[in-house]
């Protein structure tokens, strides 16, 4: 749910779906969801189109660090072992915060993170995984496939890993809970617990 207000052409992300690109506002009205105002957003996205959506339920956030990122990794010539590749590495293997946030619960931070298995390295996934990592509409302009494959798994095993850790926190302090969270998990992720010994 976004708290913040939105007019025409204001640039914007959808938090939950960054690899839909950055949108432009091209109609803002005032509204209610459950009896909470809220605004109905058109929003016309580089890479999903147009999509009219909710501030009462989706997480439209300002697209500011989303193009300062863009910007920054597609001017980056980064040779091997120079501090901007190291930069790029870092930023390709990142968890979004929303799945690492402390301050999250960690019911939060584990579906967040099971949501991230809609990525794979098949074709369309992995070029929607490339453009939520770097805010780039087309990542194919800046990286190229075999690239965005190398970085995409330096991501899976991190995520992976994460995952292993939220899940072993969370049968510790709430079995019920982490039972509950993981019953409508992708088959990717209960592959990965599986395959990590982790007891549900």
């Amino acid at each position: 749910m976004s708290t913040a207000q939105f007019s025409k052409d204001d640039r914007v992300v959808h938090a939950l779906r960054l690899e839909w690109g950055v949108g432009r506002v091209l109609r803002a009205e005032t509204t209610q969801h459950d009896g909470t105002p809220c605004q109905r957003l058109s929003i016309r996205f580089e890479r999903a189109g147009l999509k009219t959506l909710s501030t009462g339920v989706a997480q439209i956030e300002s697209a500011q660090n989303v193009l300062e990122r863009a910007a920054a990794l597609a001017a980056t010539d980064a040779s091997p072992g120079s501090i901007n590749d190291k930069t790029i590495r870092q930023t390709m293997g990142a968890l979004p915060e929303r799945a690492v946030d402390p301050f999250e619960s960690l019911e939060s931070r584990l579906g967040a993170t099971l949501d991230l298995f809609r990525f794979s390295a098949a074709p369309g996934p992995l070029i929607d995984w490339a453009a939520a990592q770097t805010g780039l509409a087309d990542p194919l302009s800046r990286f190229n496939r075999h690239e965005l494959e190398l970085f995409f798994e330096k991501f899976r095993l991190n995520r992976d890993e994460h995952l292993k850790r939220l899940v072993a926190e969370l049968a510790r302090k709430d079995p019920d809970g982490l039972r509950r969270a993981l019953e409508q998990a992708p088959s990717d992720a209960q592959l990965v617990l599986r395959n990590g010994n982790i007891r549900r």
